[in-house]
């Protein structure tokens, strides 16, 4: 497997149009319709890179709805690996509605994910480094350290709270049994 390997390498396009059944009461794209989008797109990204059999979400870093998606819209999410650790890769995603009638296109949607591949024992496997080559794939990447020690702080966080959250049915809080 090689060492290093350049974003556009992992680069997954999917293009769909948008369902009645995947419309809101605002008539406009659920988000957890995108979210799931984004997860798959993100999946193939990470395997595409790590050569993986499997990867695994370890984290849905961040999702910015940036304009709603409306049934009139084709919606593209573009996704890509924009850092890596030694275990880890963070995929960008980038989410485009088109509206079909007019042609107009704008940024619907940007999102992180971070996931981990897993090798055929299902332990964390190495994953190759990446060179960014465009002035975007360079912006996430140099911005890419400052995400990760964030996930880190973040991770630290959820650990220390899992701590102090009660597994208790909060109808049997406080009744004797």
């Amino acid at each position: 497997m090689s060492e290093t390997k350049h974003p556009r390498e992992s680069l997954i396009v999917n293009t769909d149009q948008v369902m009645i059944n995947d419309l809101n009461n605002y008539n406009t794209l659920f988000g957890g319709v995108l979210m799931k989008k984004l997860d798959n797109n993100a999946t193939l990204s990470a395997r595409r890179h790590a050569r993986a059999k499997e990867c695994v979400t370890a984290s849905t870093d961040s999702i910015d709805f940036l304009h709603p998606i409306q049934q009139s819209d084709s919606v593209c999410v573009e996704s890509f690996v924009s850092y890596t650790g030694r275990k880890s890769m963070e995929i960008f995603c980038k989410v485009i509605a088109e509206d079909m009638i007019t042609g107009e296109r704008r940024m619907a949607a940007t999102a992180f994910l971070t996931f981990v591949a897993l090798d055929e024992n299902k332990q964390p496997m190495h994953v190759p480094d990446i060179i960014p080559e465009t002035e975007e794939e360079t912006f996430l990447y140099e911005s890419g350290k400052d995400r990760a020690e964030t996930r880190r702080i973040r991770r630290q966080h959820s650990k220390e709270l899992t701590d102090l959250i009660s597994l208790e049915k909060p109808w049997e809080k406080g009744v004797e049994v």
